[in-house]
């Protein structure tokens, strides 16, 4: 049985990935309506990437029979002033998730849940993927700040990512 406290923590968490999605519908959104369709498509497939996260606290947490608590998922800030700063503002999001998912992996580890620390082992690797991919996109946004075609070479690349279920088994 998970504990009240990992129980809030993963509602908690639950909440936040699908703000997540939120957030990155609304840069899809930024991004269509700045003629940027490959970060347009980028962010539509990670908005939908963040929001089967959230489907899979959901199914853990009724697999273990644990409360659901859910709360309002609050509007994504829309009005950025660059692809650099919508791209920056994704990063600083995923970097507080990262802080949120290891606190959640150190209490079930603190409470010796150890089915839930397993649990966030995934969460903790897909971060360090999510972090590391917005890095290099930010940096190459910082290398062609000036160059539109440089820019326009990156939409390019960033409009052949595609999008592939997430499978998790528990």
């Amino acid at each position: 049985m998970i504990s009240e406290r990992i129980t809030e923590l993963l509602n908690e968490q639950l909440n936040k990935e699908f703000y997540s999605a939120y957030l990155y519908l609304s840069m899809a959104n930024y991004f269509y309506k700045s003629g940027l369709h490959g970060f347009t498509n980028w962010c539509t497939i990670q908005s939908k990437e963040e929001a089967e996260h959230g489907m899979i606290i959901f199914e853990f947490l009724n697999n273990y029979d644990a409360a659901y608590k859910f709360k309002s998922i609050p509007a994504p800030d829309i009005d950025f002033k660059s692809t650099l700063e919508a791209m920056e503002a994704a990063y600083s999001h995923e970097k507080n998730v990262t802080s949120s998912i290891n606190c959640i992996k150190s209490a079930s580890d603190e409470f010796k849940d150890h089915i839930t620390s397993m649990f966030m082992d995934w969460y903790i690797q897909e971060q360090f993927e999510e972090e590391h991919v917005l890095r290099s996109i930010i940096n190459k946004l910082r290398f062609c700040v000036d160059n539109k075609i440089i820019l326009m070479l990156l939409d390019n690349e960033l409009s052949k990512r595609t999008y592939k279920q997430v499978e998790y088994k528990f």
